[in-house]
C-alpha cells in the first residue's frame, strides 16, 4: 500500500475537519462545539496517521472507534436535544466508522503477507 492514497483515510481527514468546521454554522452548545472540536482533530489526526504508515492497525482502528464516538456523544455529553448538531455527530459518526472499518481488512490481510526481516 502506497502512502497518502488510500480514499478512505481521506474521507475520514474530510470528515473530521467538517467536524471541527461545523459549529460555525450549526447551533450549538459550548460543551458540543468542543466535542466536536476534540473528536474532529483526534479523527484528522488519525487518519493522517493512517495515511502517512498504511498498514497501521491501531491507526485504522482509531478512525473506527471515534466514529463510535461522534455516534454517541449526543446522549453521553447532553446535546442530543439540539437537533441539528446531533445529527452531525450521528452521520459524521457513522460516515468515520464506516470508512474506518472498511480498511481493517486490507491492513490485517497486508499484515500477514509481511514477511519479518532476518538478523
Amino acid at each position: 500500500m502506497q502512502k497518502w492514497t488510500r480514499w478512505q483515510d481521506w474521507v475520514a481527514v474530510v470528515v473530521g475537519a467538517y467536524a471541527v468546521l461545523s459549529p460555525i454554522w450549526t447551533d450549538t452548545t459550548t460543551k458540543a462545539t468542543w466535542t466536536m472540536i476534540v473528536l474532529g482533530v483526534l479523527t484528522v489526526l488519525a487518519a493522517l496517521g493512517s495515511l502517512a504508515s498504511p498498514g497501521l492497525m491501531i491507526a485504522e482502528g482509531a478512525v473506527a472507534v471515534l466514529g463510535v464516538l461522534f455516534f454517541i456523544s449526543p446522549w453521553v455529553m447532553g446535546f442530543s436535544g439540539i437537533t441539528a448538531m446531533a445529527w452531525t455527530a450521528w452521520v459524521v459518526g457513522v460516515v468515520t466508522f464506516v470508512v474506518g472499518a472498511a480498511t481493517m481488512p486490507q491492513v490485517r490481510s497486508l499484515g500477514r503477507h509481511h514477511v519479518a526481516p532476518t538478523h
